[in-house]
């Protein structure tokens, strides 16, 4: 066998649904990971320089947002090896490594692993459906602050409202208490926040944390229809390897029940 040969035959025994799905998972983990967290961290800078002079009110949400960094850290840990490993099961339950392998035999433990992978992806997908969906809260806020950026903005050419009536109130969203000061932001002071570098990094942030979200959520979505279509397939092959078994016995037996009459004829005569 040439090196032409060669080569095609590994790149035949390579599962590309799982490569791309492990890809599109790195992608989106990363993504949530790398912009959450500086975006996190410029959100604690903006809350405590214009919404809320006293350390304490902000104390809790200080802790929380620590917390959720560490947190982070522990997803991109996890998902990296996760990862890795449903790339590896990919690979040995392929069609294709199967055929470059005569002596393929699938155990009942193979099986198990592999429905405890689908059952796992499962869970997993279900939770990042929850972090895609609170991963845009930050968002919803941030547009928020933004959209009253632009009204303000707009005033010298509608003079109707004063500037001084356009506030964003950060306390009606629940992140720090009624009785923080100053807790909101109006004209002269919301404008400094909306031209500060700060805000519209971490709005910008915010976003393409949210979309690693929704990239993971589709990438487990697509581990998820993989590791089925592999669960099938093993369980498949597992049948026809009994069949298989089955088969070779009743023929054993055939031929000692042909060799035995044989031994008997020749005896007789």
């Amino acid at each position: 066998m040439g090196c032409f040969e060669c080569c095609i035959k590994c790149l035949g025994g390579v599962p590309y649904a799982s490569l791309v799905a492990t890809i599109l998972c790195f992608s989106g983990v990363a993504l949530f990971c790398g912009c959450g967290h500086v975006a996190l961290t410029g959100t604690v800078s903006i809350l405590e320089q214009h919404f809320s002079s006293n350390a304490s009110d902000h104390a809790l949400l200080t802790e929380v947002i620590q917390l959720m960094q560490y947190v982070i850290y522990g997803i991109a840990s996890f998902f990296f090896l996760y990862g890795i490993i449903l790339l590896a099961e990919g690979f040995y339950t392929t069609s294709a490594v199967k055929e470059m392998h005569s002596e393929f035999k699938t155990t009942a433990c193979g099986r198990c692993i592999s429905g405890m992978f689908v059952f796992l992806t499962y869970i997993l997908g279900v939770a990042w459906l929850g972090v895609f969906g609170f991963s845009a809260v930050p968002v919803f806020m941030f547009y928020n602050i933004w959209s009253s950026c632009e009204v303000l903005k707009g005033l010298p050419v509608n003079y109707t409202t004063t500037a001084e009536q356009i506030c964003v109130d950060i306390r009606q969203y629940g992140i720090i208490p009624w009785n923080a000061l100053p807790g909101k932001a109006c004209g002269t002071a919301l404008g400094n926040i909306c031209s500060t570098n700060e805000f519209y990094m971490s709005y910008h942030l915010f976003i393409v944390a949210c979309a690693g979200a929704g990239a993971t959520v589709i990438a487990l979505i697509h581990f998820l229809m993989i590791l089925a279509s592999n669960w099938a397939y093993l369980k498949d092959a597992s049948k026809m390897q009994a069949y298989q078994d089955i088969k070779a016995k009743e023929e054993q037996e055939l031929q000692d029940i042909q060799s035995r009459s044989k031994e008997q004829l020749n005896s007789y005569t």
